[in-house]
């Protein structure tokens, strides 16, 4: 092993080390409530992270676990 493989090697160990602890998990389908119609969204999500939920007051819409509501709605 020569001196500048050394760097790359090391620095391999290192991502696959960081990298080794994340866990990837798909989002769950979007399951309309007994006696509530499924509306499939129009357009594409706001953003990254964005799913498509039921919101009992408003109906269907984005929802984001930290922004909350997309289009001004609010978690009551």
């Amino acid at each position: 092993m020569n001196k500048k493989s050394l760097p790359l090697l090391a620095s391999a160990i290192v991502l696959a080390g960081a990298l080794s602890g994340c866990i990837v998990t798909s989002e769950p389908v979007a399951v309309a409530p007994a006696g509530v119609v499924y509306v499939a969204p129009i357009g594409i999500s706001p953003g990254v992270g964005y799913s498509w939920r039921y919101y009992p007051q408003h109906g269907w819409g984005w929802w984001h676990p930290r922004y909350g509501w997309h289009g001004g709605w609010h978690r009551r």
